[in-house]
């Protein structure tokens, strides 16, 4: 195995499930020992996500993840099991082994290395009589040399294979470069250089790793950013740029913005929590990703259709991590960039002590969308407005808005305030009903989601389950004879956590998640934990662990038994057919 048993053990007695747990998800008592919390995994409303103290395991009863305290930082942290081992070694105050033998964690560490030294070569590239046309592109945003170094701003040469031959240089391989998403292949079966003629952002993770690039377009051209594509080491999804830098502000709050270079001007203009998507509007892992540094967000989108209609969406992704919301109004400029080149810096910190609450925000949306002096438009407006209303939290934010609602449309307090009471008793009895619903399937659900309704033999895999559970709560019971052979299993999942089981205790080695995590996937972890949700009597785990097995080999004959009459059967209509 990579790290050795005693260094893994150790490692999860001294990063307990709970504590580690609770630092990404708040926990409280649900029912006997184990805590629940909202799945930081999928959206829900009705906490479904358990962590039982007692067994050191996770398991989400809605999406049906679970795991160990291993998993659940490689699945939160989009880590491999190497990386979360050593995330864990860290908090712990534990050094790592100092030599593993993870194929995969070579691979990323080597990922890792590459993206550095091009990170570094393209940084150097602004020296370079090429590298002119960056600078000058530089000057004309008024982005500083100091800002540059800040962010490892640099420039990719309008050439074909200037990266790619100086990779090499260093020992890296094409295969390399094409896995880092660093070259292309063409269609003569050569690569090339994937960015170009680019001023070059590197994207750098939370750990101060390079893990990809964004890169600007000089001049005309599409697409104007273009960023590097997945990788082992690159999501952009579960990333945004300058967090690295952003995390470490002290003001309290992450301003959102959209583009590289408005983030960039931002830090240099004073405003060092900054932070931008890639290429992309704000995705739900981004936004958990935010909240485990702050609770309080301004949106700084681009003064555009585009941009409006990104802060919409953003708004709502952010508002279900109960994260507070202000949005800038960037009147008289298209983006902060512009704004902070025209009015400068003092302005745009007025504009950010001014910016608007998120309702006001949507309500100056709905209000622009019609015409007031419309009876038809005011309606409308109405209809709208008083949705919104209805859906406020607070009864005083509501009274509040009410007012403002009924002066804008000329119309009596009164008559928004019923309505809005109305909708809001029929939101919260829908609310309540599906809450309702959720949680009587979460209460009802069997362990792993209902997992059973998609075994091709529900009974066997309910006697195959009961073998892996028992010899994992009981591992003495791998001395007992007529344990099944990993092919008498009717489900490859289950057959596979099977062997990981049983070849480890007959090795002598432990078994728990934390050690069976770097054998098993995501999916199968998840089916494990799920499993072990079901109680087992063990004052008779020996007689129950044979009737398991039983089960499963008379399920395995019956079917062997079938398929020899499915294959006579085809046999006798092959030959009638022939005698016909």
């Amino acid at each position: 195995m990579a790290f050795p048993e005693n260094f893994i053990n150790e490692l999860t007695e001294r990063n307990d499930i709970v504590e580690v747990v609770s630092s990404y998800v708040r926990l409280s008592k649900k029912s006997g020992s184990n805590l629940f919390g909202l799945c930081p995994f999928h959206s829900e409303k009705t906490p479904s996500f358990s962590v039982s103290p007692d067994k050191q395991i996770y398991h989400c009863f809605g999406c049906g993840k679970g795991g160990g305290v291993i998993n659940f930082i490689m699945e939160i942290e989009n880590l491999s099991f190497p990386e979360a081992v050593e995330f864990l070694a860290k908090r712990a105050g534990m050094p790592m082994p100092e030599e593993t033998n993870d194929r995969e964690s070579r691979r990323r560490a080597r990922m890792l290395e590459l993206n550095k030294a091009a990170a570094r070569f393209f940084y150097e590239q602004l020296s370079t009589v090429a590298g002119q046309a960056a600078c000058d592109y530089m000057r004309k945003r008024q982005l500083r040399p100091a800002t540059a170094r800040n962010f490892g701003i640099g420039f990719a040469p309008d050439s074909w294979n200037s990266l790619t031959e100086a990779m090499k240089a260093k020992g890296f391989t094409e295969k390399e470069l094409a896995e880092a998403g660093l070259v292309r292949h063409g269609k003569n079966g050569g690569v090339y250089d994937t960015f170009r003629n680019r001023l070059m952002f590197p994207v750098i993770d939370v750990r101060g790793n390079v893990i990809g690039f964004s890169g600007r377009i000089l001049g005309d051209g599409e697409p104007k950013y273009m960023n590097s594509p997945e990788t082992l080491v690159f999501n952009k999804s579960r990333n945004l740029f300058a967090l690295n830098l952003a995390k470490k502000s002290k003001c309290g709050y992450i301003i959102l913005s959209e583009g590289n270079i408005d983030v960039a001007s931002l830090h240099q203009a004073g405003f060092d929590s900054a932070v931008a998507s890639l290429g992309t509007s704000l995705t739900p892992e981004q936004a958990r990703l935010i909240s485990r540094y702050t609770d309080q967000v301004v949106i700084a989108y681009d003064n555009d259709g585009a941009g409006i209609k990104a802060a919409q969406r953003a708004i709502g992704i952010l508002e279900k991590l109960d994260l507070k919301v202000k949005v800038l109004r960037l009147e008289g400029a298209k983006d902060p960039d512009e704004f902070i080149k025209l009015k400068g810096p003092e302005a745009f910190r007025k504009l950010l002590e001014g910016s608007e609450d998120q309702i006001d925000y949507r309500l100056r949306a709905v209000t622009e969308k019609y015409d007031l002096s419309s009876d038809g438009d005011k309606v409308a407006f109405l209809k709208e407005a008083t949705e919104l209303v209805a859906r406020l939290p607070g009864a005083v934010e509501r009274q509040v808005y009410a007012m403002r609602v009924a002066s804008m449309a000329g119309v009596p307090e009164s008559v928004v305030a019923d309505e809005a009471r109305r909708r809001r008793k029929r939101l919260l009895s829908s609310a309540r009903k599906a809450q309702e619903r959720e949680q009587t399937r979460v209460d009802r659900a069997p362990p792993g989601g209902g997992r059973t309704g998609r075994y091709s033999d529900p009974a066997s895999a309910a006697a195959e389950e009961g073998v892996i559970r028992l010899l994992y709560l009981e591992p003495s019971l791998i001395d007992e004879p007529g344990l099944p052979d990993t092919e008498d299993f009717s489900q490859e999942s289950l057959g596979r956590i099977y062997s990981a089981i049983r070849d480890r205790l007959r090795r002598g080695e432990s078994v728990n998640t934390a050690t069976l995590g770097e054998e098993l996937s995501g999916e199968d972890m998840s089916l494990l934990v799920s499993l072990l949700q079901k109680p087992e009597l063990l004052s008779r785990s020996r007689q129950s662990l044979h009737d398991y097995i039983n089960k499963v080999k008379e399920r395995r004959e019956e079917s062997s038994q079938s398929s020899d009459l499915r294959a006579l059967a085809n046999k006798y209509r092959e030959k009638k057919g022939y005698e016909g």
